[in-house]
């Protein structure tokens, strides 16, 4: 997508702006805008305006002007999103919630925290852990992401294997409609079965339906120790198989991440891996609980490891050891450009029992396509993370990579997946959800929205 000029605001929407929006609240020249334009999707499109409210006054009357005005609003965090969630086509006005990021409150005996959507989510996870308190969802980019973007992506993470996602841990949102009405969805109690959850339907809505002034989230105990384990085979279904037998010894991992060969690959590009001989797949597996039981909970994994004899098994206790393992997956992104320039990303999941099936089908692909695939993922629920490599200028290899993209949704959806298992639709996968999801039920969604918005000025055009 071309950063094409966009349509100019008119000269009453200006001036609105500015005096609502004083000093470099408010910004109109490309130069000042262009950064705002793009996401993690590598899309861009230039926004009309953006501005940068400091008050949830402030943005009601904005919303109240947008709605009367018919101008689209897109809400935005740190522009982490991959699937174009942040791009603002078509332009408008880009809220950036950059100075809108505060903790208002932490409550110690409720076990909530209450915060504005422009707060990083490590942040609030920093800040919780001086009081020995936890905030589970953990997706990758959680040291510079927002918490108002990973509510509204209803972003997963690592840890949702034991924990759940982001959906399972905000328990009220003090949201701002188109109109400027504000509304409280929700509350701080930990269970609430009054009237329809407005709350779970905000929660992964991409921006299409208000503005979040204010969330508040479930807190737990933060726990004693963690502990990780690293484990090397011979080939991907081995690793898969021993992620089965841990299940089935009557383990919940914190966390449980497997790694392609592929992915191994361009890692040892970059750094050296911990074992000698090649190896065809790893698995990550974090534990997490009391001192005491940590010892006993990695000799028993230890064991499970043993029974599909694999080439390197290392485990950790200590923070930075435990670091050091990780980078085997937490280097992936940087080390996957050193494969090729350009990649076409998804995040597919499909059911448990159909992991090792979708992994040694998406190799399949890679095979027939002629391209590393890297393939990588929270394996613990079925969420695959695949990275189709390819030189982006060489048409036949673009036509090769968007083919294999073709053939991998297809593959998902057809062992009962789903074409996104965290980060939304946005505009990446718009043209592939009638796929999955059937008129009645889109047309249902519309209809949902056009009560929120009736004028459709809330990030139009992505999610549905």
């Amino acid at each position: 997508m071309s950063p094409d000029a966009p349509a100019p605001l008119p000269p009453a929407a200006r001036r609105f702006l500015t005096g609502l929006f004083p000093g470099d609240a408010a910004v109109f020249s490309p130069e000042e805008t262009c950064v705002f334009g793009t996401d993690a999707s590598r899309r861009h499109a230039l926004p009309a305006a953006v501005v940068r409210p400091e008050t949830e006054e402030q943005v009601r009357e904005l919303l109240r002007f947008a709605h009367a005005e018919r101008l689209p609003i897109h809400c935005r965090g740190r522009g982490t999103n991959t699937v174009g969630d942040c791009v603002p086509a078509p332009s408008g006005i880009v809220i950036s919630t950059a100075r809108f990021a505060e903790i208002l409150e932490i409550a110690e005996d409720d076990f909530v925290a209450v915060c504005r959507p422009g707060l990083v989510t490590g942040d609030l996870q920093a800040a919780l852990a001086e009081k020995r308190l936890f905030y589970p969802p953990d997706p990758a980019s959680v040291r510079f992401s927002t918490l108002g973007g990973n509510v509204a992506t209803c972003a997963g993470g690592m840890r949702a294997l034991k924990y759940g996602v982001t959906r399972d841990f905000v328990l009220g949102i003090r949201a701002i409609l188109p109109g400027g009405e504000a509304i409280d969805t929700g509350g701080r109690t930990h269970k609430n079965v009054t009237g329809l959850d407005l709350t779970r339907l905000l929660v992964g809505s991409e921006g299409t339906l208000a503005f979040f002034s204010e969330i508040t989230v479930k807190l737990l105990p933060l726990p004693e120790a963690t502990a990780t384990a690293l484990c090397a085979h011979a080939d991907a279904d081995a690793a898969l198989a021993a992620a089965g037998d841990i299940f089935r010894a009557g383990m919940l991992p914190a966390a449980m991440e497997f790694v392609d060969r592929t992915c191994l690959a361009a890692v040892a590009a970059c750094r050296p891996l911990p074992w000698g001989e090649q190896a065809g797949a790893a698995l990550l597996v974090r534990l997490d609980g009391s001192e005491g039981a940590l010892a006993a909970d990695l000799a028993r994994l230890e064991g499970i490891f043993a029974g599909r004899g694999p080439l390197f098994v290392r485990t950790a206790r200590e923070k930075a050891e435990q670091e050091t393992l990780w980078e085997v997956r937490t280097t992936l992104n940087q080390a996957s450009f050193r494969v090729a320039p350009d990649k076409i990303s998804d995040d597919v999941t499909v059911p448990r029992g159909a992991i090792r099936a979708a992994v040694a089908r998406i190799q399949d692909v890679a095979a027939q396509e002629r391209l590393p695939i890297l393939v990588f993922g929270h394996v613990g629920d079925g969420n695959l993370h695949v990275n189709i490599m390819h030189h982006a200028a060489d048409p036949d290899e673009r036509g090769r990579a968007l083919a294999a993209r073709e053939e991998i949704l297809g593959l998902t959806l057809a062992l009962g997946g789903t074409l996104s298992g965290e980060h939304g639709v946005g505009l990446s996968k718009l043209p592939f959800l009638d796929r999955q999801i059937g008129p009645g039920e889109r047309g249902l969604m519309r209809r949902i929205k056009a009560v929120f918005d009736p004028h459709g000025i809330m990030n139009p055009g992505k999610a549905y």
